[in-house]
């Protein structure tokens, strides 16, 4: 009879297999691991670095060459599939000079269709804002998206997606607040806007009786509701909430004459659109604003900031000299003004200086500039404003920390007597439009010299240009609504040098506000 085998495992052979599973179990579950952590998941956002020298961040638009090195998820079947580019520059770039571009990969959903595109003013289907993409992203990351369509990457087309950061302000707006350093503010015309003035008289307590021109009586209103309208570019409505909210715990503060006074008083009123509670809105020292005192500072509590005006006719020091045996006045255009100490400190600093330099004392300039203890016979008024403008900028250079202050210089605002000056019988209450076609006065010399001074000063000075949009605005002045009926010495005295309020410096804040913001990013 045949022996019968037996089937029987060795106990090498059953730790080899055993070994054998263990190894693959373990090795599949590494490498499913592996896997899962090497493929990105969806939106995973990727970052690159670009050298700043060669990364543009103007308003040209952003095209993609390839999507097939981004990511394995499109498909080029039509504009629903995108890329969402978000590109943002931090204000503290590091040592190297780069910048950072993240890019968002994704796709959109199928129901959405291109519902992220977005028109000149924001609108998608007829309704404004409220504009929703794929893709979240949080505020310290985000700064600008731009759609590009996977069936349009050569052209240069760029759609602005609707996100904001923390101050509230949309990527749709800093895009558009980008566009100022491509734009010439300067150039554009006045449009009647029925939603304007963005105040009213009975809202401002602020507002001095030389400028209430419908408060002392004049009842054309149509003065209050033009908008300045760059050719270029758009300007953001302005926002009192937003402004409060740029300048939270910060000083901004006007230096300068009566004009940056009117300047001053406009901001006061538009940022009383967003106070609630006109108790928590004080003058430090309770003083009522008037023409006979020349320092004002405004606390507005809520947001623990002051809005501050200092007077000074030509930023340098208005003295006193002997010449023989009398002692007359003299402009010292070697030594900035005496209330410099007030200034220093400010976050924001807007500056200016013109109208008095036109009055007939300063432009004869006989004994009346001073350098040290001389008193120059004669001296030509522009040589005189370039050296009294030479002083401000080097007092600005050695004392103005740029890191935290912001400085601004506004140009010269035109005055439109006609007939004679101010008290010649000069004129402008007829007018009641804005003035057709280009105004008649040139560009300011004054104006010329200051931008030649700023650009020598080491310290960086924003020119706040007002003159040309403002020569249009022979509407805009108190005329003879300068003060109550009753208190009128006589028709003949005419201002046409300042600007009723609402009017015209409302437009000069927006700009400023405008410029504010285009310089956080």
């Amino acid at each position: 009879m045949e022996k019968q085998r037996s089937f029987s495992f060795k106990p090498t052979r059953l730790l080899v297999f055993s070994f054998t599973i263990s190894t693959s179990v373990i090795f599949f579950t590494f490498f499913t691991i592996w896997v899962i952590k090497a493929t990105p998941p969806f939106g995973q956002e990727i970052h690159f670095q670009y050298n700043k020298s060669s990364l543009s961040l103007g308003l040209r638009p952003i095209t993609v060459q390839s999507l097939s090195s981004l990511s394995g998820n499109f498909s080029v079947t039509g504009e629903k599939d995108s890329t969402l580019i978000d590109t943002h520059y931090s204000s503290l770039e590091n040592a190297s000079g780069f910048a950072s571009t993240s890019v968002f990969r994704g796709l959109q959903r199928e129901e959405d269709g291109p519902g992220v595109l977005v028109d000149g003013e924001g609108k998608r289907d007829g309704v404004d804002g409220n504009l929703t993409t794929l893709q979240e992203s949080t505020p310290e990351t985000i700064s600008e998206k731009f759609e590009v369509p996977s069936s349009q990457l050569s052209e240069e087309k760029s759609t602005v997606a609707t996100s904001s950061d923390n101050n509230g302000v949309s990527i749709r707006e800093k895009v558009g607040l980008k566009r100022v350093k491509d734009c010439d503010l300067t150039k554009g015309k006045w449009v009647y806007d029925e939603s304007y003035p963005l105040y009213t008289n009975g809202s401002c307590p602020f507002i001095d009786e030389g400028f209430n021109c419908e408060g002392n009586g004049r009842l054309d209103k149509n003065y209050m509701k033009w908008r300045w309208q760059p050719q270029d570019c758009e300007i953001p409505r302005f926002n009192a909430t937003k402004m409060l909210e740029l300048i939270k715990g910060k000083r901004l503060v006007f230096v300068g004459d009566s004009i940056n006074r009117n300047q001053w008083e406009s901001m006061l009123c538009m940022l009383m659109g967003a106070i609630k509670d006109l108790k928590r809105v004080y003058e430090t020292h309770r003083r009522r604003i008037t023409k006979e005192k020349g320092d004002y500072s405004i606390k507005f509590m809520d947001y623990r900031c002051t809005v501050e005006y200092y007077a000074t006719h030509f930023l340098v020091h208005e003295a006193k000299a002997r010449l023989g045996h009398k002692r007359i006045q003299t402009l010292r255009i070697d030594s900035i003004d005496r209330g410099t100490s007030r200034w220093r400190g400010a976050d924001i600093l807007v500056f200016n200086t013109a109208h008095w330099w036109t009055h007939y004392k300063t432009k004869a300039g006989i004994n009346y500039y001073q350098e040290g203890n001389q008193v120059h016979p004669r001296l030509d008024v522009s040589t005189a404003f370039r050296r009294a403008l030479m002083t401000w900028a080097s007092w600005v250079d050695r004392h103005i920390n740029p890191r935290k202050t912001q400085v601004f210089f506004r140009s010269s605002a035109p005055s439109h007597f006609r007939g004679g000056e101010w008290n010649s019988g000069g004129h402008c209450m007829e007018a009641t439009q804005p003035l057709n076609g280009t105004p008649s006065s040139s560009y300011s010399e004054k104006n010329i010299i200051v931008e030649e001074v700023i650009k020598k000063m080491k310290t960086p000075v924003t020119f706040l240009n007002i003159t040309n949009l403002s020569g249009y605005r022979i509407d805009g002045h108190p005329s003879i609504y300068g003060g109550k009926s009753g208190k009128r010495s006589s028709s003949n005295v005419q201002d046409c040098s300042h600007w009723c309020l609402p009017g015209v410096p409302d437009t000069w804040n927006e700009i400023l506000y405008f410029l504010l913001q285009s310089n956080r990013y």
